[in-house]
């Protein structure tokens, strides 16, 4: 699962004992989030990013990326409306859509398009009746990052079209070798069509504390704001005090668990390797997307590594169709444990 071993760090997590123990925050919170977590968000945005951020009409917090993910098909997505969603995906996309009522219209994410959506192949009676276009980079599952030139021909897609671009950015801060995702946001004119998801979850090691937020266009806020006030009563405010020292004073720890997954990434592709597997060493995320070696399908390696080595993978079309022939790792154990899973692999001769 995508969930780190690795414990909160200290510093955040004495924020929150603090906060937990002041009356102030044992009120229902706002809607929207802490004026001071918003503002936090918008400072971290503007340093990480260059992108400059109205924290009262731009930003939301969120109770966890996948709350508002899922959330936000509820504002824009009519019955039979039309979005359009990757494949293989982080499910909640397609099912966000299928609960508003909407159908999806899926776009296959292929290795000879590094596995972004090729979006001349959208028909243009399909882009004309898209609501909205979802998007995750760097990826889960296949780890594959955008550049530059791939966000702008997205915003110049959603323009024509008239179609709202989510974009799923929870893994931007877990990247190796000095490479540096970026925010679609720092396209021009992405702020009129953009809405970007993002997490404290993954960057943090905080997936348990349901502690997220979403920027960008200030219609897309409102609306996913709206759905909120009915079905929920905002984040607690003392996990919102831990996140404003997360995103200030506490910064430096990513660059800690940064280091810590990239030896566990060089660990398990040299050992992937040495047991004839083909495997590539991901830019950003905590995931390898393996190619399953022929004659086997994804489900029958998943099986037989679970019931001969004991190792648990993900079959990659578990995400989706076009996953096949692949499985997904993460990278969510200590090396120790990930080499001993290297061994198991290599003793039932694949």
């Amino acid at each position: 699962m995508g969930d780190p071993d690795l414990p909160t760090p200290p510093k955040i997590i004495q924020a929150m004992i603090q906060a937990v123990q002041d009356p102030e925050n044992h009120h229902y919170p706002s809607y929207s989030g802490m004026e001071g977590f918003k503002a936090a968000i918008a400072e971290w945005y503007k340093e990480r990013f260059s992108v400059r951020l109205d924290p009262e009409t731009e930003v939301i917090s969120l109770i966890g990326a996948k709350e508002g993910i899922a959330h936000i098909p509820l504002a824009f997505i009519n019955p039979d409306d039309l979005a359009l969603i990757p494949t293989p995906a982080y499910p909640v996309y397609n099912v966000g859509t299928l609960f508003a009522g909407g159908k999806p219209y899926f776009l296959p994410l292929l290795k000879e398009n590094d596995f972004l959506p090729d979006l001349a192949s959208i028909p243009d009676e399909v882009a004309k009746k898209a609501k909205m276009i979802w998007l995750n980079y760097p990826n889960n599952p296949t780890t594959a990052v955008a550049d530059r030139d791939f966000f702008e021909s997205v915003v110049e897609f959603a323009h024509k079209y008239n179609v709202m671009v989510c974009h799923d950015l929870t893994y931007s801060e877990i990247a190796f070798d000095e490479y540096k995702p970026m925010s679609l946001l720092e396209i021009e004119g992405a702020r009129d069509i953009c809405i970007e998801f993002h997490s404290l979850s993954k960057s943090f090691n905080m997936t348990g504390w349901r502690i997220g937020l979403a920027v960008g266009n200030k219609e897309a806020i409102s609306g996913l704001s709206s759905i909120k006030s009915n079905v929920d009563s905002g984040l607690f405010q003392a996990i919102q005090v831990a996140g404003i020292e997360a995103l200030t004073a506490s910064r430096e720890s990513i660059l800690e668990i940064k280091k810590i997954y990239a030896r566990r990434r060089d660990t398990m592709v040299e050992g992937l390797r040495d047991s004839s597997f083909k495997v590539d060493p991901p830019k950003a995320t905590f995931y390898l997307w393996v190619p399953v070696p022929h004659p086997y399908k994804s489900i029958d390696l998943a099986t037989r590594l679970l019931t001969e080595a004991g190792v648990v993978v993900t079959p990659g079309n578990g995400f989706g169709s076009p996953g096949e022939g692949y499985i997904r790792l993460a990278l969510t154990q200590d090396e120790s444990r990930l080499s001993e899973a290297i061994e198991r692999i290599k003793s039932i001769k694949l």
